[in-house]
């Protein structure tokens, strides 16, 4: 400290020495408590204690000095890092150049995964004989400690845990001071990501979708993006199809038969009922779209996944990420109203059953009611999800999860077209019966048990079982007189049950060999399908004309003329090794065999009752490559293969079976963490499959399918995600997709791809006021664009284009938050989709739509 600063020469001759060093005594006792406050207010409580009280005059000055938190023009220099452990938990000290301390504020330390992250500023490491530092399992939960150079002028230290966030303490000391990085009591629910609300805002730095291990997304080499959930509340989403369409390479086609989200992926369905939509990593099957009540997050993995979850379609896979139990109690309600009569309430309760927390729970439960814009579509769904986690020691946990479901919703198979165009008629005439119907009741229950051997080995396994009752009643299109518009329909009916039971159980273990480090991932599934169910079609019912449309209103009885009995067993083993050669490159390295067995009984009268059996196998493997050159930016690129047995039949008279579906895909890439908080995804592909199946078009009862031979997809995909400055987050996307039929012989090559874009782009906004009187206050905006396309593989009929607006407008105060939320703003007459490329079932969108939701936390 210097005197003079305030005080003139001539005033300083005047006064006495003795006078003097008092006064300099009492200006830097001050100005020390000033600074020392505002470090506080700086940091809080996470800046610790000294090490030792100052005595002397001389101690006070060197603390004052070491306490300053603004920064210096020159950067400071840390010259080494040493993680040392302590009673309490972990210290990571950097020693830095003498007299220049480094500007650290604690409010910007964050907890990321199962991460705790600090940058600091104005900082450049100068390690002697590194230009990073790493250590590796510095203790029993913490997997490693990186000191990285993120910038020009930032350092950032990343302490990640083994299994979660580390809960004992981590401290990070520089000079005389002391920060802890872990996240204080209060802030634990908006940080780490299994919480009330789940991880607030948009940025999502790991998946486990990809790898089924924890990993960051800028060392996954493929393309792998995330939905949080903080975008399905801003959206008000409640289908996982709307959800999706923030994703580039994603088509949502809308709903089948008003029902069931048809989703595509690279040029390829998405189907709940196909296997291709996971539940925390489980396969699951569901007629009808599935709830979002109980989402955490959504998780779309592109490209062949057939290494890590078997028989796929080798667009990709969408991981339905649910809500876990927590440790703390947490109680949120919400309500909302909308047009079209739409009504909606959901609760969301978790907290711990007894003083201990080794028992937790998690009750997600909601009610919904609904019109619509098409005449006679009413909606109603009831929605349970309990589960209970059982810390079952240290190393040992148990969760227990169940889902119940009862859906009923107008059976609505959309609009025609006519000529090259979806005919000119009102968007919400109705083509069915008003008292179509499809209803559905379901449960599933099953479990996640995961063990921890040592740090370095675990087991996990997993199981689920499925039951399901679905129904269609309502007669549906057949043929149209394009000229007169009369709709030649017939009688339809499907009924029976469905169930699926499913496990998987794998292994995981971290070593080295020598430098290189590994972590291998070895599994084994099996799954078992059974599906009865009965039918009744082809019987006649009277036509109806779509421009003059009068109701017959006669019901039909519900008696089966079909029936199929299928029994299905899979079996697949799988190895995965991502490999470490140097910090910054990494392999990821994979193989995986399946087999499937089928036994299927049919009869469709007046045909004779016929019995066939079917099994194949296959070994699916994956390669790819991760470079970093920098801490922000990776390079990857990647191979992989899928298979999927073709469970279908063909209408030919014998009813043989089809032969597998085969997929293959080579991508390459770009990621870059653009900020701390924002992460990009550029990336292009090729990808082809083979043995294509899709409905055939001769057959109205849709239980028989064409085999079309070969398609390719090939195209590059755009994505942004996360917060560009605090209160403002974003996910945006574009694609460009090339598809089209490459081999077949009876449609013409070169023919588009039904339904998939060439062009499509998203965007969605929020901002929210963070300081001042309007603090809490936010809106959004969503921008959609999807280009025109085909409406069947034939190339008949196209869809328009449409370029749809959304918006939004919320206020948070405290606990509570009111939110107003609009789509289609400019109500644009648009179409989403044909059913499976079916100029007779033609998806028409929503209009202006509005909704109301008032929702609070406790």
């Amino acid at each position: 400290m210097h005197l003079g600063l305030g005080i003139t020469i001539a005033s300083l001759l005047s006064l006495n020495l003795a006078h003097a060093k008092a006064e300099v005594r009492e200006l830097q006792v001050k100005k020390l408590a000033a600074v020392e406050a505002q470090s506080q207010a700086a940091v809080g409580t996470r800046l610790k204690d000294f090490d030792r009280p100052a005595t002397t005059l001389k101690e006070w000055e060197e603390k004052l000095e070491n306490s300053k938190l603004i920064s210096q023009n020159a950067p400071v220099t840390v010259t080494d890092v040493q993680v040392n452990r302590v009673d309490d938990g972990l210290d990571v000290v950097l020693e830095i150049e003498e007299g220049k301390p480094l500007s650290i504020d604690a409010t910007n330390f964050r907890a990321e995964g199962t991460s705790l992250i600090a940058d600091i500023p104005n900082a450049v490491l100068a390690l002697p004989n590194a230009q990073e530092f790493s250590a590796e399992n510095p203790s029993e939960e913490i997997a490693n400690v990186r000191v990285t150079q993120l910038d020009a002028s930032t350092i950032r230290v990343n302490v990640t845990g083994s299994k979660a966030l580390p809960m004992s303490e981590v401290t990070l000391r520089t000079g005389a001071l002391a920060y802890s990085l872990n996240p204080e009591e209060g802030d634990l629910d908006e940080e780490i990501v299994v919480t009330g609300e789940g991880q607030r805002g948009y940025f999502a730095p790991n998946s486990s979708t990809a790898t089924k291990t924890d990993t960051p997304i800028l060392e996954i080499p493929g393309s792998v993006q995330v939905v949080p959930r903080q975008v399905l509340n801003d959206q008000r989403v409640i289908r996982v199809g709307d959800a999706v369409q923030n994703v580039s390479g994603v088509s949502n086609l809308g709903q089948y038969q008003g029902y069931e989200d048809l989703i595509f992926l690279r040029g390829f369905q998405v189907s709940t009922f196909q296997g291709s939509f996971f539940r925390d990593g489980v396969r699951t099957f569901t007629f009808g779209s599935p709830d979002t009540t109980n989402l955490e997050r959504i998780e779309v993995l592109k490209g062949p996944a057939s290494i890590l979850f078997g028989q796929v379609e080798p667009g990709g896979i969408i991981n339905l990420v649910t809500k876990q139990p927590l440790r703390d109690p947490y109680y949120a309600a919400q309500l909302t109203i909308g047009n079209f009569d739409t009504h909606e309430g959901a609760v969301d309760l978790s907290g711990p059953l007894n003083d201990e927390k080794t028992i937790l729970y998690r009750l997600n439960t909601s009610y919904r009611t609904a019109g619509s814009f098409r005449d006679f579509v009413d909606k109603q769904r009831f929605f349970l999800a309990p589960s209970l986690t059982f810390q079952l020691g240290s190393n040992t946990s148990l969760r227990l999860d169940a889902e119940y479901t009862d859906d009923s919703v107008g059976y609505d198979t959309g609009l025609v077209a006519i000529g090259d165009r979806p005919a000119n008629i009102p968007i919400g005439r109705f083509l069915n019966e008003p008292f179509s119907n499809f209803s559905k009741e379901e449960f599933g229950v099953g479990y996640v048990f995961n063990h921890r051997f040592s740090d370095n080995w675990s087991v996990r396994n997993n199981f689920r079982y499925q039951k399901q009752r679905p129904e269609r009643y309502g007669p549906q299109p057949d043929a149209l007189d394009e000229v007169t518009g009369e709709l030649l329909r017939s009688q339809y009916w499907a009924g029976g049950y469905y169930e699926n039971f499913f496990t998987d159980t794998n292994v995981l273990g971290k070593f080295s060999t020598g430098s290189i480090a590994h972590q291998l991932l070895f599994g084994f599934e099996y799954s078992k399908t059974i599906e009865k169910p009965e039918f009744r079609f082809g019987f006649e019912y009277p036509s109806i004309n779509i421009f003059n449309p009068v109701y017959a209103r006669l019901r039909y009885p519900k008696d089966p003329i079909g029936y199929r009995d299928d029994t299905t067993s899979t079996v697949g083993i799988y190895v995965q090794d991502q490999i470490a050669l140097l910090p910054n490159l990494k392999l990821l390295l994979g193989a995986r065999y399946d087999t499937f067995k089928q036994n299927r009984v049919f009869e469709f009268q007046p045909d004779p009752r016929q019995e066939f059996e079917q099994s194949d196998g296959a070994v699916t493997p994956r390669f790819g490559i991760v470079y970093q050159p920098s801490e922000t930016v990776s390079l990857y690129g990647s191979y992989s293969r899928s298979f999927r047995p073709s469970f279908a039949a063909a209408r030919n008279g014998d009813n043989s079976a089809f032969e597998p579906e085969t997929g293959e895909q080579f991508e390459v890439g770009v990621k870059a963490q653009v900020t701390p908080r924002l992460i990009a995804t550029l990336a292009a592909y090729h990808l082809t499959k083979q043995n294509v199946t899709t409905a055939d078009p001769n057959d109205p009862s849709g239980l028989f399918q064409i085999q079309t031979g070969e398609v390719t997809s090939k195209g590059i995909e755009l994505d942004v995600l996360g917060e560009i400055l605090p209160g403002w987050n974003i996910i945006a996307s574009t694609a460009y997709i090339d598809a089209r039929i490459t081999q077949d012989n009876v449609l013409p090559v070169g023919n588009f791809l039904d339904n998939i874009p060439e062009w499509t782009a998203s965007l969605w906004t929020t901002y929210e006021i963070q300081t001042g009187n309007l603090k809490g206050l936010g809106v959004g905006l969503g921008l959609y664009y999807v280009a025109a396309r085909s409406g069947d593989l034939d190339n008949t009929f196209e869809l328009p284009s449409y370029f749809r607006t959304d918006a939004a407008l919320f206020y948070r105060r405290n606990n509570w938050k009111a939110q107003l939320n609009a789509r289609n703003l400019f109500n644009v007459e648009h179409f989403t989709g044909s059913s499976f490329g079916d100029r007779l079932q033609v998806i028409p969108g929503a209009p202006f739509t509005i909704s109301g939701t008032v929702s609070v936390e406790f």
